[in-house]
């Protein structure tokens, strides 16, 4: 039914108008709502440990055999890059002088492939751009695909000691681009006075030799058996000697509110708590797009090499996740994907038949696989951009295990701060006064960081595609 104005008698209103009612009524109103708040699972799911002195150290075995490590690649007009002192990340290549680091990288030639194109392997080479592959003869004939190397990855070093490489066949998924050193440059440096050969050589057969346990570790020696009278062995544990330390980050913030506001509009919604409770929801955005993102202490960034691998066709497939849960195998938590992530793998599900099932996290339904929930997050950049609102590009998806029993993935905070927040830890609010136009301000500062305790507790599946489609008849 429509409602309608009280019918006139004689010209005269038989009622109060609508209009006038609602200058005397009381608005029925909703607190201040925002596009940018989500439900930030990962703050949620994430366990929180305590540090004090704004520190923590992440005490770990000692590691004989350095992981290698993936160089970062510079692209400056147009053309491929390395900084000498990138090549002096390369375990084998270690402490080993500047002079020889630059004239490395000042040889290094760059050439590029097409998709499909064979990448010799006869060279000492680093991958600039694009995606290659490596392949074998499996034991029945098949041509197995057993590595995958991007950007920053490099192969084939015994060539710098003129030793002979042995590699599966390399092939270029995608174009690519890869910096070489012949062995003519090899050769040329050697004359020109560097014990090249030598100290790498020695170097490769160090680690060779080395007595790590299959994780690169200092091993701990055991006797096992209940037979005769051995000789037990003697042995440690020994520690790293430099552990890494991660600083607690800041987030901060003045907020500004006029006395006149809290002391006169200030009823039904407390102002003050109003203005505060958006800034806070903000901040917490922030500290969760920074435990992602952050160059130093973001997830995405502290993966380690090993732990990474690529899709083998663009879409997240259930192939894909299997082999980052096969990374990632002790007592994984969840998976963290941008929602179209989500929905990309989804497609790939039905399109294969196998349609992922459901649990319920927080009271909202969310996919699994293998009964790892998937769960979502816009903050995991596409392109780049951590929300997108474009279907197509490509992003990363996550999988951790979480808790510091299980050395896994720990959010670190400062709880018990001054002028603390009881329902935000480590987040502080101090008054800082009230200026000559009567505006309060307020400091407020939110204190946190993110440790990976064991690098096999996080695991990244890059090269995202998130805009493939299917026609189904």
């Amino acid at each position: 039914m429509v409602a309608t104005e009280p019918l006139l008698t004689n010209g005269a209103r038989q009622s109060v108008s609508i209009e006038a009612a609602k200058n005397l009524a009381t608005t029925t109103k909703s607190r201040v709502q925002q596009l940018g708040v989500t439900p930030r699972y990962l703050l949620n799911l994430m366990q929180w440990v305590g540090v004090e002195a704004g520190a923590f150290r992440v005490n770990r075995r000692k590691v004989l055999i350095p992981e290698a490590v993936r160089l970062r690649i510079s692209s400056r007009q147009g053309s491929m890059a390395l900084d000498p002192m990138e090549l002096g990340r390369v375990p084998f290549l270690r402490d080993l002088d500047d002079s020889l680091l630059e004239a490395m990288a000042t040889r290094l030639t760059l050439e590029s492939f097409d998709a499909g194109q064979a990448v010799p392997a006869d060279r000492f080479s680093i991958v600039a751009s694009g995606h290659l592959e490596a392949r074998a003869p499996g034991l029945h004939g098949e041509n197995l695909r057993i590595a995958s190397l991007t950007a920053g990855d490099y192969f084939a070093e015994q060539a710098l000691v003129g030793q002979a490489v042995t590699a599966a066949a390399l092939t270029a998924a995608t174009p690519a681009s890869v910096l070489r050193l012949s062995s003519a440059d090899v050769d040329f440096l050697q004359k020109q006075g560097f014990d090249f050969g030598d100290r790498i050589g020695f170097r490769l057969a160090e680690r060779s030799a080395s007595r790590a346990n299959e994780w690169g570790e200092s091993p701990i020696d055991l006797e096992s058996g209940h037979r005769g009278e051995p000789e037990l062995p003697r042995t440690l544990v020994d520690y790293e000697e430099d552990p890494l330390e991660y600083s607690l980050e800041a987030i901060q913030t003045i907020l500004r509110v006029h006395t006149r506001v809290t002391d006169v509009y200030n009823s039904p919604i407390d102002q003050l708590r109003e203005q505060m409770g958006l800034t806070i929801s903000a901040m917490r955005e922030r500290q969760e797009w920074e435990l992602l993102n952050h160059p130093n202490i973001g997830l995405l960034a502290q993966a380690a090499p090993s732990m990474r691998l690529r899709t083998r066709i663009g879409p997240p497939t259930p192939d894909d996740m299997d082999d980052l849960i096969s990374r990632v195998w002790k007592k994984p938590s969840f998976f963290l994907a941008h929602p179209r992530a989500v929905a990309a793998f989804g497609r790939e599900c039905t399109r294969r038949g196998v349609p992922p099932a459901t649990t319920n996290l927080f009271g909202s339904p969310m996919l699994t696989w293998r009964g790892i929930p998937i769960v979502p997050s816009d903050k995991i950049a596409i392109n780049g951009r951590s929300r997108s609102d474009s279907s197509h590009g490509l992003t990363s998806i996550i999988l951790m295990r979480c808790g510091e029993t299980d050395g896994g993935v720990i959010g670190l905070h400062h709880a018990g701060l001054p002028d603390e927040i009881d329902s935000v830890p480590s987040m502080s609010v101090k008054f800082m006064g009230i200026n000559e136009k009567a505006v309060a301000a307020y400091l407020m500062s939110l204190y946190f960081s993110c440790a990976v305790l064991t690098e096999d507790a996080l695991g990244v599946l890059e090269g995202v595609e998130v805009g493939r489609y299917h026609d189904y008849e």
